[in-house]
């Protein structure tokens, strides 16, 4: 069973910044995809950012202020957030696929608040 333990949240001011580390489990080089998602206070939760098969997207709204990465070495996948905004406050989660199953971890919460 892999798991994945997400950590690096906290409470930020707008305008300040968080990494966001997830570390697995077990070696992370056969997943096809990773990637972040988060939940806002009573929404549904989003993709924010992923890598799939070395390929990267992102959500509008974090373009050009989140940036995602994988270490293969320390079967990490990060997600440095840069010019947090109060919107940015959610649970964010780390999600993992491998030959066709879904792992998630736990969350970890970043609140941006003056």
């Amino acid at each position: 069973q892999v798991q994945l333990v997400e950590s690096g949240g906290g409470l930020v001011q707008p305008g300040g910044s968080l990494t966001l580390s997830c570390a697995a489990s077990t070696s992370i080089r056969t997943f096809y995809r990773m990637g972040w998602y988060r939940q806002p206070p009573g929404q549904e939760r989003e993709l924010v950012a992923h890598i799939v098969n070395g390929v990267i997207n992102y959500i509008e709204s974090v373009k050009g202020r989140f940036t995602i990465s994988r270490d293969n070495a320390k079967n990490t996948i990060n997600l440095q957030m840069n010019n947090l905004k109060p919107e940015d406050t959610a649970v964010y989660y780390c999600k993992a696929e491998q030959y066709g199953i879904s792992y998630w971890g736990k969350g970890t919460l970043v609140t941006v608040s003056s």
